[in-house]
């Protein structure tokens, strides 16, 4: 059985990777098992701990990442977030492709480590739709918002060191072209490993 992928999917705060990874994320000709972060930040409306996240405690996560258990791992605005190893590996080891949500600082741990990757950056139509996306959320307070926008900024800078950048303009357009992204390195995977 072939080791299965790792696929990095990144993109500011509010472009809607979540969304766009649900509308493939259960397709059987990918083979696919998300790969759930961990991390310190409070859970949202509507989550639920160990699938949409590991909800941890600070000291719990720093246990983890001081010892060696994360693949990659970044703060942002007083929350960790990170990528429990064990779970990755034993996803590919059973042939599953993994996809990992991460953020860019995360995808340039990973790429040290794994530099077969496939990494993709989805980026919003515009900076404007972008802050009408998080905005809509009314999650979180103005300033938030502002560091959310300012990272978006700093994110967008860093397209270079991912393979491939989808445009989430359309929903379903952004997940197709991902799906097709994914199915050409699982035969390309498949191939190279026989």
């Amino acid at each position: 059985m072939a080791k299965g992928l790792l696929v990095i999917i990144s993109g500011p705060s509010g472009v809607g990777k979540g969304t766009v990874i649900q509308r493939f994320i259960h397709d059987p000709a990918l083979n696919l098992a998300y790969s759930v972060s961990m991390t310190t930040r409070k859970m949202r409306e509507g989550e639920v701990d160990g699938v949409n996240y590991e909800f941890v405690s600070k000291d719990e996560f720093l246990r983890a990442r001081d010892n060696g258990e994360l693949l990659e791992w970044a703060e942002f605005v007083g929350n960790y977030y990170g990528t429990p190893l064990k779970n990755v590996e034993k996803l590919r080891e059973e042939g599953k492709n993994v996809i990992l949500e991460i953020e860019v600082e995360g995808c340039q741990q990973v790429q040290k480590k794994c530099p077969d990757a496939v990494s993709i950056f989805i980026i919003p139509p515009s900076i404007e739709e972008l802050e009408r996306r998080i905005r809509g959320r009314k999650t979180e307070p103005e300033e938030i918002v502002q560091q959310r926008l300012d990272k978006a900024r700093k994110e967008m800078s860093m397209l270079q060191n991912y393979k491939y950048v989808v445009c989430n303009d359309d929903v379903e357009l952004a997940a197709d072209i991902i799906s097709l992204i994914i199915e050409r390195h699982i035969h390309y995977n498949q191939d190279k490993q026989q």
